[in-house]
């Protein structure tokens, strides 16, 4: 059985890698998808979270979002990545399983084939020049062989904590989604921690998203 077989795998791997910290497998698949649920369980896999993905048709009306006062947006280059990076490492310590992304894990996951730099953006504080926040977009070419869309994935968006509540992220939001409306994208979308403690929901619903499917994320402690 593949599952069984992965599980193997997985121990293997640790064995050579990382053999003093704890193992754990996960699966992360949508919920509505028949069997995955019998067949994770039957292998010891317990549910440990859940994620909503949300979905903006750009043909609807973008929000007006406004820069924040003392702010100002900048898109994706060379010279800003590393603030990216930052971003991402530092707003995301509190969230549930994220570790710090490398630089090479950074290159390898986010900054690959997939990634959109023309819809990418940072907010950066015009008085000291410090990064504020962040969002990072991803385009899958396969998806739209397959379904005839065009869809901007809002992979990563984060505010550092010195700039919460000021509206750095629905300002991104907003001016992302135009951005990809402008280049002929035909939807926009994102996926959240039903458990996220900073009221994403909230933000994306305020946003024009809409929840479209959930996903469970099975884990297997070996």
């Amino acid at each position: 059985m593949l599952a069984e077989a992965g599980v193997a795998a997985a121990k293997v791997v640790h064995a050579l890698h990382h053999p003093t910290l704890k193992l754990v497998v996960d699966v992360h698949k949508c919920e509505h998808i028949a069997g995955v649920a019998e067949l994770v369980r039957s292998q010891g896999f317990a549910p440990v979270r859940y994620y909503q993905r949300m979905e903006h048709p750009l043909g609807d009306a973008i929000p007006d979002a406004a820069i924040p006062d003392g702010l100002r947006v900048e898109p994706w280059s060379k010279q800003n990545d590393e603030d990216f990076r930052l971003i991402r490492n530092e707003s995301f310590k509190d969230h549930w399983g994220s570790a710090p992304m490398p630089v090479d894990s950074w290159q390898n996951k986010i900054t690959n084939q997939t990634f959109r730099p023309e819809v990418s953006f940072l907010l950066r504080d015009v008085a000291n020049g410090a990064p504020a926040g962040m969002l990072v977009t991803m385009y899958w070419e396969a998806d739209t062989v397959a379904t005839g869309v065009r869809d901007a994935h809002f992979m990563l968006i984060g505010t550092l904590r010195d700039y919460r509540k000021r509206g750095v992220a629905g300002a991104l939001i907003a001016h992302a989604l135009r951005a990809a409306a402008d280049q002929d994208y035909d939807r926009a979308s994102l996926s959240v921690d039903s458990a996220n403690p900073f009221g994403a929901f909230g933000i994306f619903d305020k946003a024009g998203f809409t929840p479209k499917m959930r996903y469970v994320r099975w884990a297997l402690e070996v």
